[in-house]
């Protein structure tokens, strides 16, 4: 049984989720709600063994216009002590932190599929996924600037583990259009679309190629890649050999190796 969102259009199919921003008439601009119901959503995929590989997109014409500003609207002081009004505001920034950082944190490859705008809080998200893809008609842009705060969700500190660190800060100091040919090149999208349709189809087969192999493989690869980022090779090293120490399953490397002798396809259980 699927669970139910205000804000998210998810679905299932051969292993394959696909969750889909769902305020088309917003440009799928970030509410409360939606803050909210991306971890929600995130963690119960990452808690559902049947699901293999996620591909996060937008329904209708945008994907993602960042965050609606009548979030900012919402925030009410209840404290006239500037410490503990300070207090209360970065509890919340830590708590839309912890609604994108789920995305990263699914035990499964995300692969966001972008098309039209990505600003904001749009690029916070994006910068949790596996990998990115995107239509000729994509632009990203760090928009915080422009209305005079910092970006605090999570651009500035996973973008320059994904893009040259000049390019991060011309984009975080201008607030400029960054097109999809450009990310293209720079290596934020992994390959760049004609149209949605195109791109929905060919980023759903390769998420089904994700999906047809061992999840506890895929999973540790995850794992390990996002390890990496953040450690030392020396001390990534240690860890692979722990890991695998413990979760190698033999029975699904029994498996891959005979379909790759008989040149079949191999069965994985979940």
């Amino acid at each position: 049984m699927l669970p139910n969102f205000e804000t998210l259009d998810l679905s299932i199919e051969e292993h394959v989720a696909t969750v889909l921003l769902n305020r088309p008439d917003k440009a799928n601009s970030m509410n409360d709600t939606m803050w909210d119901e991306l971890q929600r959503c995130f963690e119960w995929l990452d808690q559902t063994p049947s699901v293999r590989a996620v591909i996060l997109a937008g329904n209708g014409k945008h994907f993602c216009a960042g965050m609606d500003l009548a979030v900012f609207g919402g925030q009410e002081d209840t404290s006239s002590d500037p410490a503990r009004r300070a207090e209360q505001l970065r509890r919340t920034i830590l708590r839309l932190q912890g609604n994108l950082t789920a995305i990263e944190k699914c035990r499964v490859p995300v692969l966001a599929a972008i098309h039209k705008t990505c600003i904001g809080g749009g690029v916070d998200m994006t910068c949790c996924a596996d990998m990115r893809y995107a239509t000729e008609d994509a632009y990203f842009s760090i928009r915080e600037i422009d209305i005079g705060m910092t970006a605090d969700v999570g651009t500035l500190q996973r973008l320059p583990k994904l893009i040259p660190d000049g390019i991060v800060r011309e984009l975080a100091y201008t607030g400029r259009d960054m097109d999809a040919e450009e990310a293209r090149e720079l290596g934020y999208v992994n390959k760049v679309f004609d149209t949605r349709e195109t791109m929905m189809r060919e980023v759903t087969a390769i998420a089904r190629a994700i999906a047809a192999k061992s999840p506890l493989a895929v999973r540790g690869s995850k794992e390990m890649l996002l390890h990496a980022r953040d450690h030392t090779v020396a001390q990534g090293l240690n860890y692979i050999a722990t890991w695998n120490a413990a979760m190698l399953s033999q029975v699904d490397l029994q498996a891959g190796i005979e379909a790759q002798m008989l040149n079949t396809r191999a069965v994985y259980e979940d």
